[in-house]
């Protein structure tokens, strides 16, 4: 059976390092938001029952014009996001705890919208990994690094992306207790490491599945998008 997942699409940051007035998912790629597109292919992934926008709460008119005309059928819930990445998370989470207590999500998703190159195919792998292990990330091997001192890293780093898929049950009992500690993790994974036993797991992405964050990364998903096609 396939298992039934959230996904949780962050979107409350800014544009300011991509050089934009506006918050980068909101730029266009090949005609179209970067946001739409992050929408547009988790609503193609099986077993998604819910998604979950977060965004600035000044952001929100503008968002839900740019993703109206993506979403067909489907519902989305819009989120308004944190200071923090993980007080985004934290947001999202608190509006699907009702679902995940009652059993009715397997497994939660969180990806940064402003990665929108990833295919269903990778969002498939990762929720179908954390089902399986507890926890999944995608990963990509980087190469071989220089230290400060001109010594090489280990080999074997990898690099890691979004989206993260974690078991419902143990990625809200996680944030539940750090809310009350007042942590704030770098990214979910980091909050499932402190908070629980549970494995996680890395799956092979590639380096397409990039994120917009300089004004370069816009022309370089570009060429990307037209090579895939």
């Amino acid at each position: 059976m396939t298992a039934r997942a959230a996904a949780v699409l962050l979107a409350a940051g800014s544009g300011t390092r991509v050089g934009a007035e506006t918050n980068k998912v909101l730029l266009p790629l090949d005609g179209i938001p970067v946001l739409a597109r992050s929408v547009r292919t988790v609503l193609d992934v099986d077993g998604v029952h819910r998604v979950v926008l977060v965004v600035r709460p000044e952001d929100r008119e503008e968002v839900s014009s740019a993703v109206a005309p993506h979403l067909g059928a489907h519902d989305l819930w819009l989120v308004d996001g944190g200071a923090h990445r993980h007080d985004s998370e934290w947001q999202a989470l608190q509006v699907l705890a009702a679902d995940i207590e009652n059993d009715e999500l397997d497994v939660v998703a969180i990806h940064d919208a402003a990665r929108p190159l990833v295919e269903a195919s990778q969002w498939r792998a990762v929720i179908d990994a954390a089902v399986e292990h507890g926890g999944a990330i995608p990963v990509v091997e980087s190469p071989q690094l220089s230290r400060a001192d001109g010594s090489l890293a280990p080999r074997g780093l990898v690099s890691v992306q979004t989206p993260q898929a974690f078991r419902a049950r143990d990625l809200l009992e996680a944030y539940r207790r750090a809310e009350a500690d007042g942590f704030l993790g770098t990214d979910t994974a980091a909050c499932l490491e402190r908070y629980t036993g549970v494995r996680i797991a890395g799956v092979p992405s590639t380096p397409a599945n990039l994120k917009v964050t300089f004004p370069e990364d816009l022309g370089l998903a570009e060429a990307l998008l037209n090579l895939l096609r």
